[in-house]
């Protein structure tokens, strides 16, 4: 696992910065967090919410007024039965002390994401979600499980900075690790 708590900036975004301010993960998507996760989403193994809650909370620094999640469709939600992303959001935000607001819905069912490159992401995902009210707050964090390329997160992130949040930082379990480019 990672001994610092703030993911550097990849090269990716040194060359198209992202939407958020910082990015705070426990550590990347490899043996034993991966497991964790997918007991989580999988298995329904809801305790391991709790315990990564409590690993992310240990990694963040705290200069949010509030606490989000990535939603899921309405349709994969009722198959899984919850939404991983709330189960981590909630605990952590107890933990911290500061309100978890479900601020977003998403507006259609995209594809699993899965096996997608970058731009495949970002055009599953044009439009996929809307804000369900106007923020109160000037700093947010948006909770997830697993940050990929980041095309969900940026999305949402897009959602908060045009209705004048300020600042978005992003609190996920795991990223995945860059490949090492082979020559």
């Amino acid at each position: 696992m990672r001994s610092s708590f703030e993911v550097e900036h990849c090269g990716q975004c040194l060359t198209q910065p992202p939407l958020w301010r910082k990015l705070y993960c426990v550590g990347d998507y490899t043996l034993p967090l991966s497991s964790y996760v997918q007991q989580l989403k999988f298995s329904q193994q809801l305790h391991q919410a709790d315990l990564l809650a409590r690993l992310l909370a240990d990694r963040v620094a705290l200069d949010v007024d509030a606490i989000t999640y990535v939603p899921m469709h309405w349709r994969r939600q009722l198959w899984r039965g919850f939404n991983q992303s709330e189960w981590l959001a909630r605990p952590l935000a107890k933990q911290l002390n500061i309100p978890c607001i479900s601020m977003f819905q998403r507006t259609r069912a995209t594809r699993t994401q899965l096996g997608m490159d970058r731009n495949d992401r970002q055009n599953n995902l044009r439009n996929a979600f809307r804000l369900k009210a106007a923020s109160d707050y000037a700093s947010i964090a948006i909770v997830d499980d697993v940050v990929t390329t980041g095309s969900t997160v940026q999305q949402l992130c897009k959602l908060l900075l045009a209705d004048g949040v300020q600042n978005v930082d992003i609190y996920c379990v795991c990223r995945t690790p860059e490949p090492i480019n082979r020559r």
